[in-house]
């Protein structure tokens, strides 16, 4: 999980970060990335993936990363954004966002997918990054667990909704809601799923 990170330093960069995001697919709420630079002395084999984590575990390991990382940053886009400017373009500029976050800048950036972000770094996009590179996972947890997080306390908001449980993900319950209720504030307008009952 460490190679991308040794290639990196190897060309002579130091201050890495991984970067990912969280709630792409989702027909409500926003998309949610961050940013971690891990210390290179950091050992934890538990990080991964966070879709191939429990709940409960990823709850763990955000504490652990958030608590040992040199830095972690946070960038939100939320859902009347997605709408103007299209999910893909939301998602990057989340991640933009979490790069700016971070209390030290890095000098290299590795970041889950097939695209660049806008950012004066140097960068390396890496499709399935999150399951090859430690920092882009342990980036891929606190999205993830921020973004969750977020969707739970909407939750309190619109409960008839059900997003405790699925996240605002379009799951038969959730699209059944959206039939019933209409959208709620939240929502994302141009995805398929809401559109239909704008």
């Amino acid at each position: 999980m460490w190679e991308f990170e040794n290639k990196a330093r190897e060309k002579g960069f130091s201050i890495i970060a991984g970067i990912d995001e969280a709630g792409r697919g989702p027909l409500a709420g926003p998309v949610v990335s961050a940013s971690v630079i891990l210390p290179e002395d950091f050992t934890n084999t538990d990080i991964k993936d966070s879709k191939k984590l429990t709940e409960k575990k990823r709850e763990t390991l955000f504490n652990i990363i958030v608590s040992q990382s040199v830095s972690t940053g946070i960038g939100i886009v939320g859902h009347e954004e997605i709408d103007q400017i299209n999910i893909l373009q939301a998602s990057l500029l989340s991640m933009a966002k979490a790069v700016k976050d971070l209390d030290c800048s890095p000098d290299y950036l590795l970041i889950d997918g097939k695209f660049t972000i806008t950012s004066n770094f140097p960068q390396k996009a890496i499709i399935k990054g999150d399951s090859l590179s430690i920092s882009i996972a342990a980036a891929s947890i606190v999205a993830k667990v921020t973004r969750d997080r977020i969707m739970k306390k909407y939750h309190e908001e619109y409960p008839q909704y059900g997003f405790s449980k699925h996240k605002g993900y379009p799951t038969k319950a959730h699209k059944e809601a959206v039939k019933e209720f209409g959208p709620c504030p939240i929502h994302r307008r141009t995805f398929k799923g809401v559109k239909e009952y704008v």
